[in-house]
């Protein structure tokens, strides 16, 4: 296989409205159509074909593609305009050839993404079983829905590129995800959200809300904090979550925030309606100031607020409901006391530029007589503290975004100005990845460390100075190190979810390595800072640098990166098997959480 030049296709005289910044010109990429709808689905069609190369194993390389779907008896044809050995490929338009060879017209996502899953289906899907009944309708079925959600966000950035005055550099990337996960086949899925719902609950739009209070009875009420946590300046959750609504009832009763969507949504539930007909909880609607939906949807940031709150939110947004589960919730508390007591000191030490943002509290709703509460709550939150410099913190997949009709990713803009797109990549691995990495070799602490819970710390030039990690769900365990753990704790069962140390090794090679760094790598390329090969060489350079300080911090802690480095082939997570087999992520056990299986590792296959 060769690769292609980096860049795309030589532009047309007639550039997009609004231009390309930076380098190269994208006016004949149909990802660019001067029409929304039209990027719309381009995008989910280039998403849909990543994710069928790499869960078929299918060789690729630039030119012409077809792809042969007996099920159906149909042929996607196209060409491969950018071939990128980290999965990042461009093609160019997309068409159906029928049964007889005739070349149809361009192809609709909907029609492509039904062809496709029809045709997983009928070989069994990854599983044992096969695709369960119904699921290839229903990803038909979001995939519909997230075209549609995409075609408005790509019309409101195009018609309103400039963010209000409120929005700060944090926010603004966090609202840059027009397009969402680029290898899933409905990165927009939001069941349940009406066109006026989403104008004020989607990042994209930039939208912003109150958020609604209910006031419960402390007998039915949950709630843990870590004494002397910064975030809560001296409070306790409930002296803190009153004092964010700034009005309400004062009479002992506790008040409980709730996304305006899961406020409504949970008055029609069993559980909510007995407490409210009892007595014990009230509905008291919007109270307080405007919040900001972040890149997550149910995370929330104000600019002026000392903390964020991260909500439960029971739409399905890509493969799961996004409601806390009660583990979860003490989990954030208990990573706090972990690194007060010294836990990750090590890490911190090697690398003071990176950091792990806490979440020093939560409080949830239960039921009388039933204190621990059930595993999902629906009315619960986390809180989360706002990390110190957050004015130089950048979500990653904000910065390595997409941007159709306005020009390259806002990371292709600040390396393009920033100078040396080989060196941004170097500084990189080392202030971001190696840190994970590190944490991982002497603590066992794996990071669930995707795109979107990784914040990249940028100094005034666009330099790499460090990173935080946020996610209160998002921490493995390596069975090698829970006695360290549970001796720290005292004895009490620890939250994390403890599994072997392979399959840490197997989730950290898909979220730090495939995920998080490969994007960096992918993007700069695709938007045409460097090639792919050169930018490839310094990540495994870089990662060799940092095997003897890896093979200090813990028992056999260069394992991984050596791995990553000398594998043929590393896991990888299949996101349109995922979806097809109906799996949701946030509630399946560890070991059926997602689909996975084996790719070529770009570090060892790539040619140079």
């Amino acid at each position: 296989m060769t690769a292609t030049s980096p860049g795309h296709p030589k532009a047309d005289p007639d550039p997009v409205p609004g231009g390309a910044a930076g380098p190269g010109s994208w006016a004949d990429d149909p990802l660019h159509s001067r029409d929304a709808r039209a990027s719309a689905e381009h995008a989910h069609l280039e998403a849909l074909l990543r994710c069928w190369l790499t869960e078929t194993a299918r060789r690729v390389e630039a030119g012409p593609l077809r792809l042969a779907l007996p099920a159906t008896g149909l042929t996607l044809v196209t060409d491969v305009r950018h071939w990128s050995p980290t999965g990042w490929h461009r093609f160019g338009p997309v068409r159906v050839e029928g049964p007889s060879g005739q070349l149809g017209p361009r192809a609709d996502p909907v029609v492509a993404t039904a062809v496709l899953a029809a045709e997983a289906a009928a070989d069994g899907g990854a599983r044992d079983g096969g695709v369960p009944p119904g699921e290839v309708a229903a990803l038909v079925e979001r995939t519909a829905e997230s075209v549609r959600r995409v075609t408005s966000f790509v019309r409101h950035r195009r018609e309103g590129p400039v963010p209000a005055e409120a929005v700060d550099g944090f926010l603004d990337a966090e609202q840059a995800l027009v397009l969402g996960h680029l290898h899933h086949p409905a990165p927009k899925s939001r069941d349940g959200l009406s066109d006026h719902e989403s104008a004020l609950y989607s990042p994209e739009l930039r939208g912003s809300f109150r958020l609604h209070w209910f006031a419960a009875d402390p007998a039915i009420v949950s709630h843990d904090a870590v004494a002397g946590a910064v975030a809560l300046g001296g409070r306790d959750t409930v002296r803190l979550l009153a004092d964010l609504a700034e009005d309400g009832p004062d009479d002992g009763r506790v008040l409980v925030p709730a996304h305006p969507w899961q406020a409504r949504d949970l008055l029609h539930r069993d559980r909510i309606a007995a407490l409210v007909d009892a007595g014990l909880l009230e509905p008291l609607g919007p109270l307080g100031p405007e919040w900001w939906p972040t890149s997550s949807v149910r995370t929330l940031y104000r600019p002026d607020a000392e903390v964020m709150l991260k909500v439960s939110l029971g739409l399905r947004l890509t493969n799961s409901r996004r409601e806390s589960t009660r583990t979860e919730l003490r989990r954030g508390v208990e990573v706090n006391r972990l690194l007060d007591a010294g836990y990750a000191d090590s890490t911190f030490a090697a690398h003071p530029g990176f950091a792990i943002t806490r979440d020093p509290a939560w409080l949830a709703v239960d039921e009388p007589g039933r204190p621990q509460g059930p595993e999902v709550t629906g009315l619960d939150v986390a809180v989360r503290e706002v990390p110190d410099g957050i004015g130089g913190l950048r979500c990653l997949a904000g910065l390595v975004a997409p941007r159709p009709g306005e020009g390259p990713s806002r990371l292709a803009e600040l390396v393009h100005a920033w100078g040396d797109a080989q060196r941004w990549v170097a500084d990189y691995a080392d202030r971001v990845l190696a840190p994970m990495l590190h944490l991982y070799a002497s603590a066992g602490i794996g990071l669930e460390a995707h795109q979107q819970n990784t914040l990249v710390r940028l100094d005034d030039r666009g330099g790499v100075t460090g990173a935080a990690f946020r996610d209160n769900q998002g921490y493995y365990l390596a069975a090698s190190h829970e006695s360290r753990v549970l001796g720290l704790l005292g004895g009490e069962p620890s939250t994390l979810a403890v599994v072997a140390d392979e399959v840490v090794d197997e989730r950290l090679s898909y979220y730090l390595l495939r995920n998080q760094a490969f994007a960096v790598v992918g993007c700069l390329a695709v938007d045409g800072l460097a090639a792919e090969a050169d930018l490839l060489d310094v990540l495994a350079d870089r990662l060799s640098a940092a095997l003897p300080e890896l093979a200090e911090a813990g028992p056999d802690g260069d394992r991984l990166a050596r791995r990553w480095l000398r594998a043929r082939s590393l896991p990888c997570k299949g996101n349109l098997l995922t979806r097809l087999h109906g799996i949701d992520e946030v509630l399946a056990s560890l070991d059926t959480q997602s689909v996975y299986l084996d790719a070529p590792n770009p570090l060892r296959v790539m040619p140079r």
